[in-house]
């Protein structure tokens, strides 16, 4: 059983909670906050035994092996370092940073203390993007062509700390990386050459972004994100000989649907519906206890991040960035 600390009461955090409740592996025993009083009410409310006024102490605390990190972007590869070097394990929300550099770092720093560092990419555990991987490899749309992806929302609140440029706030980082991934993911490899454009807002980060990747065999990817836009959600696979639709690719709160067209004869496939959060805790545990590699190590981290920060100088050079 991995005893679960949270460093901080930020909202995300409750899916983490949500999660451990249907996991054999996991367990949150703590919270950590700049404020006690917060930090209490907080575990209180969720039933959580320990609480802490600092991330500090959260940090030092015996009733924790593994640390969660839901804070804002810019602090995501510090706090996981200071975790790691306290002896505990860490999962680090998304994106674990922008710039390449930072996530050796961090990577360094997990090699170092001999302790697990995953980035949570939490939609990579779903059943439903599993076979969404497995359609592709097997062939079922023939030889892969093009990639698209979409993830967009409106935040009209611009004290929001997605809007604020020192928290590496932006589209891309919060919504578009799940797009990013979708591409590497599918397209099994690393994009050679990358093209962007940026709409900037709030405090001068990207309020849209949209980005052409392409990847080894002639494959395309094109993807568009927003804090500024009317929902969007969805993830479109094309193939020589046919489609794979997935109308809710990062979150299915609705039940996991595929649509897998070929002939011009549409086939629904109903993948289960699991909590991903749960699966993402599941297998963090087993790794941690049995020595296996993560599903997502330092070779993903470093790739996403490779490709957010080519897609961010194309955007601002105006000029596509080879990789």
């Amino acid at each position: 059983m991995i005893r679960w600390g949270i460093l901080s009461t930020a909202r995300i955090a409750d899916r983490i909670v949500d999660g451990a409740r249907g996991a054999e592996h996991a367990q949150i025993t703590a919270v950590g906050s700049r404020d006690l009083t917060r930090a209490r009410a907080w575990a209180d409310e969720r039933g959580i035994e320990h609480a802490y006024g600092s991330y500090e102490e959260l940090l030092a605390s015996d009733e924790v092996d593994a640390i969660y990190i839901p804070l804002p972007n810019s602090m995501h590869v510090e706090w996981s370092i200071q975790a790691l070097e306290a002896g505990k394990h860490v999962l680090s929300e998304k994106p674990l940073a922008r710039d390449p550099e930072q996530v050796e770092r961090a990577f360094d720093a997990a090699d170092r203390t001999g302790k697990l560092l995953m980035e949570a990419f939490m939609w990579r555990f779903h059943p439903q993007t599993e076979e969404v991987v497995r359609l592709v490899r097997d062939g079922s749309i023939g030889e892969l062509r093009v990639i698209r992806a979409a993830f967009g929302f409106n935040l009209p609140w611009l004290e929001n700390v997605r809007w604020d440029p020192a928290l590496e706030g932006g589209a891309l980082m919060d919504v578009g990386c799940y797009c990013v991934s979708a591409a590497r993911l599918i397209a099994g490899a690393q994009p050679e050459r990358v093209s962007g454009e940026q709409v900037l807002g709030g405090g001068g980060v990207d309020a849209r972004f949209t980005g052409l990747l392409r990847f080894p065999g002639d494959v395309l990817a094109t993807f568009d994100c927003g804090m500024d836009v009317h929902r969007r959600n969805q993830l479109e696979v094309v193939g020589s000989e046919g489609t794979i639709f997935v109308p809710s690719p990062w979150q299915t709160p609705l039940g996991a649907r595929i649509v897998l067209t070929r002939d011009g004869e549409p086939e629904e496939l109903t993948p289960e519906s699991v909590d991903p959060y749960t699966r993402e805790l599941e297998e963090f545990g087993r790794a941690v206890e049995g020595g296996d590699a993560p599903r997502i190590g330092r070779a993903d981290a470093l790739g996403q991040a490779r490709t957010i920060d080519a897609l961010y100088r194309a955007a601002e050079s105006g000029a596509a960035v080879s990789l």
